[in-house]
Order: C-alpha cells, then sequence, then structure tokens
C-alpha cells in the first residue's frame, strides 16, 4: 500500500520515463510533488525501492529503474479496521452454576464411576467453556497432584487427552479412575500422583477417556 506521495511520484517518473527515456532529477521531481526538500524526495525512493517499485541503477547519475508499474488513479486509501466482537462480560465471581454429580471416583484402584445423578453447586468462575460434570475423589493416588479423598473433580467432558493431562478413565467400560493420561508404545499408562501406588497399563481398547480435570472444589468443614 503507497501513500498517497508515494504514488504521485512513481506514476511521476513512470511517465518521464515513458516520454523522454531519462528520469526526472531530484529537483523536478521536488517541484512536482510540491516538496520544500530533495530530502523529501530521497525519502520516497527509498520506500518505493524497499516495495519493490523502483531500482536505482548503480553509476549512473539521475537513472531509476520502475521494477512494477504503479495502479493509475487515486491510491487505495488504507482499510479501516475491523470491528471488534463485542467481549462477553466476565462471568461475576458469586456466580454458581449446577452440573452433574456421577458419584465417587477411585484416585487408586479404579472403583464403580457414575452411581447416582445428583448436581453439585460449583462457582462458574472455576469452569471454563464446554460441558462439566464432577465427582467425588476417593482414594489418596493424587495426593501430590494436590487432589485429595473427598474432593470433589471437575471434569470437562472430552474424549481425547494430551499425554500428562489428568483425566477420567473408563477401564473395560465398567470402572473409572482419575489419573495422568500417557502413552506408553503400543499401551496406555495412567500415572498416579502417590509413589505408594504402582502406574496402571491397559491396552488401549481397554481405556475410555470420559473428560479432563477442569478444577479441584474442597469443602472445609
Amino acid at each position: 500500500m503507497l501513500t498517497r506521495k508515494q504514488h504521485e511520484l512513481i506514476c511521476f517518473i513512470e511517465d518521464r520515463l515513458a516520454e523522454s527515456g531519462v528520469s526526472p532529477s531530484f529537483e523536478e521531481m521536488k517541484e512536482a510533488l510540491e516538496l520544500k526538500s530533495k530530502s523529501g524526495v530521497h525519502r520516497l525512493i527509498s520506500a518505493l525501492e524497499e516495495r519493490g517499485y523502483l531500482r536505482r541503477l548503480p553509476n549512473r547519475a539521475r537513472a531509476l529503474e520502475v521494477l512494477k508499474a504503479p495502479e493509475r488513479g487515486e491510491p487505495k486509501r488504507a482499510a479501516a479496521p475491523a470491528k471488534r466482537a463485542p467481549v462477553e462480560p466476565a462471568v461475576p465471581a458469586n456466580d454458581v452454576v449446577e452440573i452433574p454429580l456421577h458419584g465417587r471416583i477411585a484416585a487408586g484402584v479404579p472403583i464403580e464411576a457414575f452411581e447416582g445423578a445428583t448436581t453439585l453447586p460449583v462457582p462458574a468462575a472455576l469452569l471454563g467453556s464446554g460441558e462439566h460434570f464432577a465427582l467425588e475423589v476417593a482414594g489418596d493416588s493424587m495426593v501430590d497432584a494436590a487432589i485429595l479423598d473427598g474432593d470433589y473433580a471437575l471434569i470437562r467432558r472430552q474424549e481425547v487427552a494430551r499425554d500428562g493431562e489428568i483425566v477420567v478413565a473408563l477401564i473395560d467400560e465398567s470402572e473409572a479412575t482419575l489419573k495422568y493420561f500417557r502413552r506408553e508404545g503400543a499401551m496406555i499408562r495412567l500415572d498416579p500422583a502417590n509413589r505408594s501406588y504402582d502406574p496402571q497399563r491397559y491396552a488401549p481398547t481397554q481405556v475410555r477417556v470420559q473428560g479432563k480435570l477442569a478444577g479441584i472444589l474442597r469443602r472445609y468443614d
């Protein structure tokens, strides 16, 4: 995108070359563009060189070559900046939403999951986008990840996971556990966050990711 003066200058040089085969002098360019000094001409020529419109031929006085013909007519004006989409207001910190509470989930040896269908009130600020549900944590195998027995794990529902994410993994379509998800060769490894527990390894067909940990809700009695 050329400025108006850059556009005027490249057109002037192109027309002069077409008429006489000789590029105009700096004085002629200054007068044609009604500039106050030749330094303004130098700046315009340098800008046109940078944009690939002009080239100065070495060892020749007043030697300019037009590399790219300008569009004739009024130079295009810069497009108006796009309007930003309205920003949705932040969720008030005291807003509470009800999400499904699906019973207890093991943070140690897998136990039956999704035993009930009650709801849990959760501060909306703890949840991001997507569909969520909650599970009550049973066990201590995730204590080093600050997930304790009796906590409520807030889970964002999804069916895929990256290595290192804490997920709810449904094993053999019957038992669920909360663990770090990792791929180990042809196997799926579910890692605890407690050295007292060993990793669990399963064939990919045995494991179905049901969600990723989004947060923890803890009650203090």
